[in-house]
């Protein structure tokens, strides 16, 4: 397959996606907590609702917009600054799983038109700016495993990409990336649909370093950060696997080393297996409170999951967060991290090879 030109920096940027783009670089921006917990407290039929596809939240998309959208309201109602698009497993690897992988691009767009439309009427409500982040799982395919290649998965995850351009995303968000290969082909794939569709978004990075130390495939986050902050991404960070307490020495690498803004996501705590399954052991205001000391420019999930699981609006209890003025409804700025508070702890690691 030919190459395809990747330059992205003449496309201009949606006035929406400049203005998230300076308050990550400015505060702490808050989104949404997770999307399959909520859904897993819904009444939704296998047959009517996932349309025999068990598990495939994506089709909701088509068949419930108005679930996906009740959620995403839910989490504005606590004050958070943006929601993640029901599209984590939009993907190819994904949706081939089930037999659908003619509508990556279709679920992705309704994806993203639900939440913002969601966006745009929380934004009414007191004019300020709600946001929407486009989800881009890794899938269940990874090319440094021989499951697939990684110019494949690249044109794959631009199908996505362009789907959520089209819906009304503000940003891309990739998030629990396992390979460094398949992230690559995620970041690539997002640069494409940007110069086909002539709009550039953010491109927003997460992996996941498991209670190892590394990703799934062997990476340090000092590996991670130097193969993936040179493609251009405008915040790296971690998400998934493990807690705040354990996120915190490669939050404090990222701070010291990274020149972009920094996202975590961590779960409430690692899991715990118990006689009725996993539960999560840090109550809404131990998670609120420990990763607000973790560091990071944008704290995606964890303090919004923890208040809407309270019911609560913002801010929890909590001297680490403040809001920005007495009237704003949003605790969403606090100071951000100083490379001097955050000393490298994180060894770095050899690269693999890749190519563009």
């Amino acid at each position: 397959m030919p190459r395809f030109a990747l330059g992205i920096d003449s496309v201009p940027r949606p006035v929406r996606a400049q203005e998230l783009l300076d308050a990550v670089n400015q505060r702490v921006v808050i989104a949404d907590g997770d999307m399959g917990a909520m859904l897993q407290g819904r009444e939704l039929s296998l047959e009517d609702d996932f349309q025999g596809l068990e598990g495939c939240n994506e089709i909701l998309n088509d068949t419930r917009p108005d679930v996906i959208g009740d959620i995403h309201d839910v989490y504005f109602a606590v004050g958070i600054d943006a929601v993640e698009t029901n599209t984590f497993g939009a993907n190819w690897s994904n949706l081939f799983d089930y037999g659908i992988d003619d509508r990556i691009e279709e679920l992705a767009r309704k994806g993203a038109e639900i939440a913002r439309e969601r966006a745009e009427a929380a934004e009414k409500t007191d004019g300020r700016m709600r946001w929407v982040l486009g989800s881009m799982g890794p899938g269940t395919k990874l090319p440094s495993l021989g499951h697939t290649t990684y110019d494949y998965l690249k044109q794959t995850f631009a199908l996505q990409a362009g789907g959520l351009i089209d819906g009304g995303a503000d940003a891309f968000l990739i998030e629990t990336s396992q390979d460094l290969l398949q992230t690559k082909a995620a970041i690539n794939g997002c640069k494409q649909a940007i110069v086909t569709r002539g709009i550039r978004l953010p491109i927003f990075v997460e992996v996941t370093v498991e209670t190892t130390g590394t990703m799934l495939m062997g990476s340090e986050i000092g590996a991670a950060l130097t193969a993936l902050e040179p493609l251009g991404v405008d915040a790296i960070g971690l998400n998934c696997a493990t807690g705040p307490d354990e996120m915190s020495e490669h939050l404090r690498h990222l701070s010291k080393q990274s020149s972009v803004a920094i996202a975590c996501m961590p779960n409430a705590g690692p899991p715990i297996l118990g006689a009725n399954g996993a539960h999560y052991p840090l109550s809404p205001t131990e998670l609120a409170t420990r990763t607000s000391s973790s560091g990071g420019n944008s704290a995606w999930a964890s303090w919004a999951d923890a208040a809407v699981r309270r019911r609560s609006t913002w801010p929890p209890s909590s001297n680490a967060l403040r809001p920005s003025a007495p009237s704003a409804p949003s605790p969403a700025v606090v100071g951000a991290p100083t490379a001097a508070a955050f000393p490298a702890s994180v060894k770095q690691a050899s690269l693999p090879s890749t190519t563009m």
